[in-house]
């Protein structure tokens, strides 16, 4: 039997028969703490001498495990030697349960009764342990053992190494060269900083995928730096590997909580940290992956709703509705683009409908507006119904020549036949909020919406350039004075490229 393979079936039964004395051990402890967190000391002593037995029991089995080749006396006399442990188990256990019923403890009698239960079950499992280890269950572990390759095996550097970035934090200048020297022949891009504040200004000036920081270093402890580290939004996603001398519970558990991936005691062993930083890495591409995704996601939710309405429904808000008092609405399509669309190709009819919408998209950013929705070719963008703004007519106006002005020099430069009939209406009251489930889309309601679509052809007006078609009027909902006086007075000059017909209602 080779090497591996014993080693492998011992372990085996460790677990196998260990397991019930493990958590024997793990409930006394319970009790112990529940004991003297009530003042119950006269339940304690007796608890830590179930303790005991416990931990006798278990380095019994363990000789059991280990001695599976001795003779029929050496397996009979640990079939007697296992059972005095459980005995003192079980004796000072039902003594514990009758002094607990007769103190009125009744929080103690389910953890008593489970370790009384494992010890039961113990007693009769006992001849089961010396036989299993006279006659372990060699297939069955062998079978497992050659589905894990062993180490040394052809291993070779893993080749997405190369581009991992490896910052190792050390005060000990050998210690830090001896490190990074291993982690180079491995393939990494390797990094060194001899102090925590080095540490802390190279991970803000840098890209690193993974951390190897040193506990205990003077001026600044790898655990502040690890403190540091977690606090920034910029660094808190770079794992962090804690390796140090001081190998304490109490200094492994508060490094984890403090957000450390591992914790690996000095002088550590290169198989064992190559697999470690081999798991971290990999965890960290994997979440890279994720927040990419989610990035992208992000910026598609982006494109069809608002920021702010995204944000309402990051809230959980579930039912988003609206009633905007006062708003100002622009549609604009292109006149005749069907017919435009008939003389080019797919590729140039999206490439041109894009290059006119980012443009507008870029425009109404610029004035602070949101875009709305697009419509084959028409685009619709609003001011005033996210955030209130009584300059909403200015800014929409504002926005409207500049479209004309993007639409003009597209003609130009395509010589295709490209005007842009754009209708604007300031008022309200218009409602506005998300609908669908599946495919969810934010749009407006109301008198001010109406009046611009559907659009309605309409007689031609004198000045109307030919075969203008029907276009969409600038509509103005009765503003008080002073509005009127800043949209028609002085801010806006009119010019003859467009013929403006008013109505109210």
């Amino acid at each position: 039997m080779s090497g591996r393979l014993e080693h492998a079936i011992a372990a085996f039964l460790r677990q196998e028969f260990g397991a019930s004395v493990a958590a024997i051990i793990g409930f006394v402890d319970i009790l112990i703490e529940d004991a003297r967190r009530h003042d119950l000391a006269e339940f304690v002593s007796d608890l830590e001498r179930m303790r005991e037995a416990g931990v006798q029991l278990s380095t019994l089995i363990a000789q059991t495990v280990a001695s599976s080749q001795g003779g029929e006396g050496e397996t009979a006399r640990l079939r007697h030697e296992l059972r005095t442990p459980l005995n003192a188990i079980k004796g000072y256990g039902e003594l514990l349960v009758e002094e607990a019923r007769d103190a009125g403890q009744d929080a103690l009698l389910i953890d008593l009764g489970k370790v009384l239960d494992l010890a039961d079950r113990l007693l009769g499992e006992i001849d089961r342990i010396v036989e299993a280890a006279a006659a372990p269950p060699i297939a069955m572990v062998g079978d497992m053992l050659q589905t894990i390759r062993p180490l040394g095996d052809g291993d070779v550097p893993d080749p997405r190494a190369g581009s991992s970035r490896i910052l190792v934090v050390d005060d000990n200048a050998s210690n830090r060269d001896l490190l990074s020297r291993r982690l180079v022949r491995e393939g990494y891009c390797v990094t060194a900083a001899e102090n925590g504040a080095a540490a802390l200004a190279l991970t803000a000036a840098a890209n690193f995928d993974l951390v190897l920081l040193d506990l205990m270093m003077p001026g600044m402890s790898g655990f502040e730096v690890l403190c540091r580290l977690k606090a920034e939004a910029g660094t808190r996603h770079i794992p962090v590997i804690m390796i140090s001398a001081l190998d304490e519970l109490d200094s492994t558990v508060r490094c984890i909580e403090a957000g450390a991936e591992d914790y690996l005691p000095k002088p550590f062993n290169p198989v064992l940290l190559r697999a470690r930083i081999g798991a971290c890495l990999d965890k960290k591409r994997l979440v890279d992956e994720l927040r990419i995704e989610q990035q992208r996601s992000e910026a598609l939710l982006l494109n069809i709703l608002p920021r702010p309405i995204v944000e309402r429904m990051r809230q959980g808000e579930q039912a988003i509705a609206d009633r905007i008092a006062e708003a100002t609405v622009l549609f604009s399509d292109l006149v005749d683009f069907t017919s435009l669309c008939a003389s080019l190709s797919p590729e140039e009819t999206v490439g041109l409908l894009g290059l006119l919408f980012s443009q507008f998209e870029d425009l109404a950013v610029r004035h602070g507006l949101e875009t709305i929705k697009t419509i084959g070719d028409g685009y619709m963008v609003t001011g005033g119904i996210l955030e209130p703004r009584p300059d909403s007519a200015v800014a929409v106006a504002e926005m409207a020549l500049s479209m004309l002005d993007i639409v003009e020099r597209a003609r130009r430069a395509t010589g295709k036949d490209l005007r842009l009939r754009i209708g604007m209406h300031t008022g309200g009251p218009i409602v506005a909020g998300v609908l669908g489930t599946h495919k969810i889309a934010y749009d407006v309601w109301g008198d001010t919406h109406g009046n611009l679509w559907p659009p309605r052809p309409r007689p031609r007006l004198r000045g109307d350039p030919p075969g203008i078609g029907r276009r969409l009027p600038l509509r103005a909902a009765r503003p008080a004075r002073r509005q009127r006086q800043r949209v028609d007075g002085d801010l806006f000059r009119l010019s003859a490229r467009v013929t403006v017909a008013s109505s109210t209602r």
